[in-house]
């Protein structure tokens, strides 16, 4: 039996710093959906006022933990940045939505060092804006406002983050039991795809450099693999480490560390074990010093201070290997004031930073950047965007009037027609029903088709589903790839006919729903839900398609109870219509024993010419999933009630842009 989710093991509220007190769990509700009133409250809500309200916390500096240059504004860019940058592109996990970051096990991770203190300096605009502001929300908004407070660029931010309630949608991160069953990593620091980063706590590389080792040749590799997977190319890469960078500074003050972690220390985490543990005592990543002599200023001084110097490498205050101006270089090292304004600091490198001048693909945008601050300033807004706002998919999503305009990476899609130009379904749906009569297996390949597109959504980053009939662009390697083209050559015979108002993928849902109703004549009226547009083959996002259960016999329980987990349906609903679309014989599959056959990957039972396929296989063996198709078989009722209200759900969860009411135009019951 696949492990349970150890929520009980996940303490739900922050611990706060002893000084800044913290109720950033006060906002928890008992689900993860959004609380009543939560989009109403954030159309009222005044961004420039939060913006207003930031600035003045940003020129601030409390004594119980102050801030390094009289700026908190890099505080907060570091804290937007791990929040965001946390989300990988394998499964769309991580991300700012849902500020999971205020939880376990993301509040632990040694990169999230001292970012306690961060969210507590801002509970008070928290408590002051209320249900209208997200914690995701706040923290995007913080980190992109300090860029703008300090002369960056930004392109806007996509508001509409919804929280979530704890830490659970974070697991599969790690470090937890359940990542190491879906995603291991033998060797920590070298850890590989799926996972996002190559240490499981880091968010991308050890800056240290690969294991501890400050080999920039073997770092640049490491940096252009982890941001790969989080959907970043090199330009991309570099512009938002030197973005990122241009900003604040490291702090290692001692070799001692920064003390015990939220999930060891719930009342005083992070509490530091230089001197006061603050100021110019903090320890939170072992490294120290400024990256640049300007540090509350955006320029591209980091740049040029990568080209303009010769760098080596020694051990700094904490202990760790990090990168001085050499000795024998032929200029003077430039200097930064102390974070605390008495005297001044050394700039510094990492190693993940000198790599970007040992490859030569990142040098060349390195030198780009240095000469043209136009460029590397438009690179880097997208870039921060990109990074902010990837985990929310669509732009149909995004709220405000500070949303910019789609992003390639958000792969729009035409507005959503009017519900007076949508066609007479009626005449559409007559259509299919002479086509399934005339055409032998065309219903059971309509609802595999349907539900084919369907499934590939995610829930992480709202990525798949139906909408865009992208399903169409796939090729042979897609599994059920030819069930799809047969279906596909089937409807464009309708298509031809068809007004021009309707689209590839409305015609393909309207006909697995007919196609699923008249074959079940018990089952439930379905409501088809019209509206989804279409998208040009080179939009790209058909990638995203593709199933993601992998693995072998043994481990896969866990995999497909991963995949469901991220669909937007429950166990029970995900049994129901993968049972359905492939015609699956419930009591054969609870009546008979099966074993692997020797050809094609099939199951056969052992005494009737039965086959399945091995997620069918899971659900015979698997006692959780058994106990679905038990009462299923048992329960024909139940069975019909759960699929007629999973297929609505599956075939509606990518429509973030149309009204689904109970009244919606959109909608009719078939």
């Amino acid at each position: 039996m696949r492990p349970l989710y150890l929520l009980t093991l996940l303490p739900l509220v922050l611990g706060g710093c002893p000084y800044l007190a913290s109720n950033e769990a006060s906002y928890a509700r008992t689900s993860s959906s959004p609380a009543p009133g939560f989009h109403r409250a954030l159309n009222q809500l005044s961004v420039d006022e939060v913006k207003e309200d930031l600035m003045e916390l940003f020129a601030s500096s409390d004594p119980k933990w102050p801030s390094d240059y009289g700026n908190y504004g890099p505080f907060f860019i570091r804290l937007a940045w791990h929040c965001s940058g946390s989300y990988r592109i394998s499964d769309g996990r991580g991300g700012c939505d849902g500020g999971r970051q205020r939880f376990d096990p993301e509040r632990s991770w040694d990169d999230n060092t001292n970012l306690d203190k961060a969210r507590s300096l801002l509970t008070p605009i928290k408590e002051k804006y209320g249900l209208g502001l997200s914690w995701g929300d706040l923290f995007i908004l913080a980190g992109t406002t300090a860029i703008e407070s300090m002369g960056g660029p930004t392109l806007g931010v996509c508001l509409g983050r919804v929280d979530d309630v704890d830490g659970s949608k974070s697991i599969p991160l790690g470090p937890t039991a359940e990542q190491e069953i879906l995603a291991p990593c033998p060797t920590n620091g070298e850890c590989e795809s799926p996972l996002g980063s190559t240490t499981v706590g880091l968010i991308y590389v050890n800056p240290e450099g690969p294991m501890g080792k400050p080999d920039p040749v073997v770092s640049s590799t490491q940096v252009r693999d982890t941001f790969a997977r989080m959907a970043m190319n090199d330009t991309e890469t570099v512009a938002l480490i030197g973005g990122g960078h241009a900003f604040g500074k490291t702090h290692g003050a001692c070799p001692d560390g920064p003390g015990l972690p939220p999930n060891e220390d719930e009342e005083n985490p992070w509490a530091g074990n230089c001197g006061s543990g603050v100021g110019i005592d903090a320890v939170t990543s072992g490294f120290e010093g400024p990256w640049t002599s300007d540090p509350t200023k955006f320029d591209n001084y980091y740049f040029q201070n990568l080209l303009n110097y010769d760098w080596s490498v020694h051990k700094g205050p904490g202990g760790h290997f990090q990168w001085q101006v050499a000795s024998d270089s032929n200029a003077t090292s430039p200097s930064a004031p102390s974070a605390d304004g008495e005297g001044e600091q050394d700039i510094m490198m990492l190693t993940s930073d000198i790599s970007l001048i040992n490859d030569k693909a990142y040098f060349k945008i390195v030198s780009e950047f240095a000469n043209d601050l136009d460029s590397f300033s438009d690179q880097f807004a997208h870039a921060w965007y990109k990074l902010t706002t990837r985990d929310m998919g669509p732009v149909t999503r995004c709220h405000g009037p500070t949303t910019p305009e789609a992003q390639p990476f958000q792969y729009p899609l035409p507005a959503t027609p009017s519900p007076h130009d949508l066609p007479e379904w009626g005449t559409v749906v007559k259509g299919i029903e002479e086509v399934i009569a005339s055409n032998v297996g065309a219903g059971e390949a309509f609802v595999r088709a349907a539900w084919s597109c369907a499934k590939t959504f995610r829930n992480t980053d709202f990525l798949g589903g139906c909408n865009g009939g992208r399903i169409r662009f796939v090729d042979e390697t897609f599994p059920e790839s030819d069930e799809i083209a047969s279906a596909i050559s089937l409807l464009s015979t309708l298509e031809e006919s068809a007004p021009s108002s309707l689209t590839f993928s409305d015609l393909l849902v309207l006909a697995g729903t007919v196609a699923l109703s008249s074959s079940n004549p018990s089952l439930p009226p379905l409501r088809f839900c019209g509206g989804r547009t279409d998208a040009e083959a080179n939009d790209g996002g058909w990638e995203y398609l593709f199933p993601r259960i992998t693995g072998g016999v043994d481990d896969n329980a866990d995999v497909l109870a991963d995949v469901i987990s991220m669909s937007g349906l429950t166990e029970p609903e995900y049994v129901a219509l993968h049972t359905a679309a492939n015609s699956l014989n419930l009591d054969e599959l609870v009546n008979n024993d099966f074993e692997l056959d020797a050809d094609g990957g099939l199951y056969k039972a052992v005494d009737a010419e039965i086959f399945i396929t091995k997620t069918d296989y899971i659900l015979k063996t698997h006692a959780e999933f058994h106990s679905i198709v038990v009462d299923f078989a048992s329960s024909p009722e139940v069975f019909q009630e759960t699929l007629a209200v999973a297929w609505g759900k599956a075939m509606t969860n990518d429509m973030f842009a149309v009204d689904l009411g109970e009244a919606s135009p959109f909608c009719f019951t078939n």
